[in-house]
């Protein structure tokens, strides 16, 4: 601890100028050294190579992120706001920071940095979300309805899934669901019972969320009365010496769905107003939580005027904070929020071999920056555009696509399986959900032990086996210390294992002895999980 109390004061003492800004700080990279975090949408590109560099200010990747670097050496770097690093000619380099940067090399190993890091700066809060988020597969109507979210179509895809052999689980109902952004209603053209239907699908077995945003449509009610009551992020602010009569424009932030005003959380009123509408809709529809989409930092201008200072990121870390009061809770962006009971999604994947890929990095980083309780996207992809026009769709890719979610903290499908692939592939993907049946009771074990210690769920290589050469190993993943969990994750039926030390048993009986590295076919319809047994 002397030796980690040096650096950290050594990099306080580079950080000092007189500018606001603090001074650069260069990190020689030692030999071997391989340097991960940041953001959980760029994990792909890690671990971080020369010419890497990534600006955390007012830019999340639009998935989950933390001003967190972590190496296999056992070194981390955290700052309470966000800054930029560089890797360069075998140096990290720590930049724009407003605030100290605390570099600490306690640890040995990427294990140890994650523990020594996360116990100091977001340590596990004890809570979980929801459970059934976890033991039984999660539905989403986006892929299926995109913007014709409806009483008769969400009863059908209930209806199907029941119908199609899947269990039930929560089902959460997607965006345009309401008039206009900001109101807390169900619209009355394409929900004649909306408390009806949620009943209905009470009565199936669900829990139902229902996705909302920060977002408020200008030119409408809503929208006068939240500028009225100053809870709306302004774009400028007009002081005239009478508080009570500083007027101004509210900020109209560019969204995937266009131009919107956005409520200010920094203002305590602002989030007593949505909370309320939120109790609201749980009240009178009888939801059961909810989909908290955007406010990724990137919507929240550098110089809009908020009640209280705060930054792009600050803001999004703000909107995080809401779901905290409901345990059936999702997110895509978020900042600085390790530790918490909070559900995120990672980013929306295209339906493509290439995006699948991306899954296993992006989860297991999510897993190194505190977010614990992941969901691998939606199953053959959560960008809708990929699946306009069946030509485009990859049978096999959606089944492989459910294989590597199958093991993975969550499992969410959205498009419907049944309408898209043969009655062969439907078998396989309905397999993969029974291996997660297998297997829950032990995934469940590993939630409730994050949620007292962080540790993660999913977890890379080198962090469960530090030093064995398995760093850059992107294509397979450990569920907790016990099971090796190697999908396909390309185009084809061959698959590239590494077995660190130990006796490993196949999911086909088979044991091999490690330290090894094999090829083997991979059937259709098979997901390879090795079980440590000694």
């Amino acid at each position: 601890m002397i030796k980690a109390f040096k650096i950290c004061l050594f990099a306080v003492m580079l950080c000092i100028t007189g500018a606001g800004l603090y001074a650069q700080t260069s990190i020689t990279i030692k030999d071997g050294e391989k340097w991960f975090g940041g953001a959980s949408n760029e994990a792909h590109l890690a671990p971080f190579k020369d010419g890497y560099s990534y600006d955390m200010y007012a830019d999340t990747k639009g998935n989950q992120a933390a001003p967190l670097l972590l190496s296999t050496k056992g070194r981390f770097i955290w700052s309470e706001e966000p800054f930029k690093f560089t890797v360069t000619n075998n140096k990290l380099v720590i930049s724009n920071t407003k605030v100290a940067v605390t570099i600490d090399s306690a640890g040995k190993n990427l294990r140890e940095a994650f523990s020594n890091a996360s116990k100091r700066f977001f340590p596990a809060k004890g809570k979980l979300p929801d459970t059934l988020l976890f033991s039984k597969p999660q539905y989403n109507t986006w892929i299926e309805l995109v913007y014709n979210q409806n009483q008769k179509d969400i009863l059908k895809y209930a209806h199907s899934i029941i119908d199609n052999g899947f269990p039930p689980g929560v089902i959460m109902i997607d965006d345009n669901w309401a008039d206009y952004y900001g109101r807390f209603d169900f619209r009355s053209d394409r929900f004649i019972n909306a408390p009806a239907m949620i009943d209905t699908l009470h009565s199936m077995g669900f829990k139902v969320m229902l996705w909302v945003s920060p977002f408020v449509s200008p030119d409408t009610e809503v929208a006068r009365e939240l500028l009225a009551k100053k809870l709306l992020l302004m774009a400028n602010k007009v002081k005239t010496g009478n508080p009570e009569k500083d007027a101004g424009e509210p900020a109209i932030i560019t969204w995937w769905n266009g131009y919107s005003a956005v409520l200010d959380f920094t203002n305590p009123d602002a989030i007593k107003w949505f909370k309320g509408r939120l109790d609201h809709m749980v009240d009178t529809y009888h939801l059961d939580g909810f989909k908290f989409d955007a406010g990724d930092a990137d919507f929240y201008p550098a110089n809009a005027v908020s009640f209280k200072p705060a930054t792009p990121n600050e803001h999004s870390r703000l909107w995080g904070e809401l779901g905290l009061y409901y345990p059936l809770n999702e997110y895509r962006a978020m900042w600085k929020m390790g530790g918490e009971p909070l559900v995120q999604r990672l980013r929306d994947k295209k339906h493509n071999w290439e995006d699948l890929q991306k899954l296993i990095p992006n989860l297991t980083t999510a897993g190194l920056l505190g977010y614990q309780f992941t969901c691998p996207d939606m199953i053959g992809g959560g960008e809708y555009g990929s699946f306009i026009g069946r030509d485009k769709l990859d049978e096999q890719l959606v089944v492989r696509s459910a294989q590597c979610s199958a093991l993975m903290p969550m499992m969410q499908f959205s498009v419907a399986p049944w309408r898209v692939l043969s009655k062969q592939n439907l078998a396989a993907v309905k397999k993969a959900v029974d291996v997660r049946a297998k297997y829950t009771p032990y995934i469940m074990q590993l939630v409730k032990q994050a949620a007292k210690t962080g540790e993660p769920i999913t977890r890379s290589m080198e962090y469960e086996f530090p030093n064995q050469g398995l760093a850059e190993v992107s294509g397979q993943f450990m569920l907790g210390n016990k099971y090796l969990v190697a999908p396909m994750v390309a185009n084809g039926n061959t698959k590239t294992i590494y077995l660190p030390k130990g006796k490993w048993k196949s999911d086909l009986g088979k044991t091999v002895k490690g330290p090894a590295k094999i090829e083997m076919d991979v059937a259709a319809d098979r997901l390879p999980v090795f079980e440590l047994i000694k």
